[in-house]
């Protein structure tokens, strides 16, 4: 018995130390602009609070010799609401920078347009911002590789929208393949991302021989969406593709199933990505098959990391990562501490070289930054680099199908169209 409280008295003492040195020691402030009323703001912001307590929990981030607490400022950005100007967002970004002194930025701003702006404030305050959620336009790593002195500071740990179109493609090829479904109707949400995504994927497409019947464009906020799904069902589409952010996409989920059109639905679908999905349309929502751009965002194996991470969100918050942006937020804290640590400062030109530096495994894979781009270098092999994931609704749950290298299940054509 005196040896075991000696033990526990050692324990008290050792933890006691750690949150000591903590307490007296200045935090490393990150702060993250969000989009928090939505999917991609939210969650993102769960999984960093989640990181940060893990390491914070672990004794914080050495730097240089000093063990320091990391501290996690969010703010509302607002930038996914229809109507809300890209001036706001920046505000809010600036805010973080001016006011809450923040060391590093992370998450967003989400919308493209808005993250896209942000560039050249990061710039003009020297702060190095990394993106985890939204922001799938390929601009944004171009303009990194084609001006990097000017916007070096910009890294982005998630994928984009022209990786995921090659993605897209080559599981519609199995369709047609497996299926001989080869007639597309097209239907995207009218932002920069999904326009560019769904015309990418019609000129792709056509190139590999697929029959595109047409691109509809919805305004963010659209409620019904029969008459589209309705021409598509007079075109004899096979593969209704769509690329939506909003959460009203459920509703053409809805119109979808009762109309029990014979055309299977995939594509980037923000409001099809939860858990709870599937019982919030009661079942309407099944065999669609939704990209959430980064492994981790639903229960796979693909690293040990992966299912660590979905089990320690699922107690933490009592349910598993709700999409994209949840596995990359998490992500990015500890690979700002790995760089933080690897430069031995906070010194911004030594931490961006330490980013591009990095190398290490992650919830998704091998994460490395292409040193010109900064952009996360992407594999369908997780000792190679960052895995993507397509899973399919199969009954009440999120199947991972694409990439084979790590799929959890084959896809399924709903009954109405065997």
């Amino acid at each position: 018995m005196k040896v075991m409280r000696k033990i526990l008295v050692f324990i008290l003492i050792a933890f006691g130390g750690i949150a000591y040195a903590q307490e007296k020691a200045k935090p490393i402030v990150i702060g993250a602009p969000l989009a928090t009323a939505f999917l991609y703001g939210w969650a993102p912001e769960k999984a960093m609070k989640l990181a940060v307590e893990e390491i914070n929990k672990a004794g914080g981030v050495n730097v240089g010799g000093e063990k320091r607490p990391l501290r996690l400022e969010v703010i509302d950005t607002r930038d996914l609401e229809p109507g809300v100007p890209v001036s706001e967002a920046l505000l809010a970004v600036e805010k973080l920078i001016l006011e809450k002194k923040v060391d590093f930025l992370v998450g967003g701003p989400v919308r493209s347009e808005a993250a896209l702006a942000s560039m050249d404030l990061v710039s003009k305050y020297g702060k190095i911002q990394i993106f985890t959620t939204g922001v799938l336009t390929p601009l944004l790593h171009k303009r990194v590789e084609e001006n990097y002195e000017k916007y070096k500071y910009t890294f982005r740990n998630t994928s984009h929208s022209g990786v995921m179109v090659h993605d897209f493609m080559t599981v519609m090829e199995g369709l047609k393949d497996q299926f001989g479904l080869k007639n597309i109707f097209i239907m995207v949400q009218d932002v920069e991302h999904a326009r560019r995504g769904g015309d990418l994927i019609a000129k792709t497409a056509r190139e590999k021989g697929f029959e595109v019947i047409d691109i509809k464009v919805y305004p963010t906020g659209t409620t019904d969406y029969s008459v589209g799904l309705s021409e598509a069902k007079v075109k004899g589409a096979q593969i209704l593709f769509l690329w939506m952010d909003m959460p009203e996409s459920a509703i053409l989920l809805k119109q979808w199933a009762d109309m029990k059109l014979r055309a299977l639905p995939m594509g980037f679908v923000c409001a099809a990505e939860q858990p709870g999905f599937y019982k919030a349309t009661a079942g309407k929502g099944e065999y669609l098959i939704v990209h959430v751009v980064n492994g981790g965002n639903v229960p796979a194996d693909i690293t040990p990391w992966t299912m660590k991470f979905v089990e320690a969100y699922r107690k933490k918050w009592g349910l598993e990562p709700e999409g994209y942006g949840t596995s990359s937020s998490y992500m990015v804290i500890y690979q700002l501490k790995a760089a933080i640590e690897n430069a031995g400062t906070l010194e911004t030109e030594k931490v961006i070289k330490a980013l591009e530096e990095l190398d290490i495994m992650g919830v998704y894979g091998r994460m490395r930054f292409d040193k010109r781009s900064h952009q996360i270098i992407p594999s369908h092999d997780p000792k190679e680099g960052a895995v993507p994931c397509i899973f399919q609704w199969q009954k009440d749950k999120r199947v991972q199908v694409f990439p084979e290298t790590v799929a959890k299940g084959k896809i399924i054509l709903p009954p109405w169209m065997k």
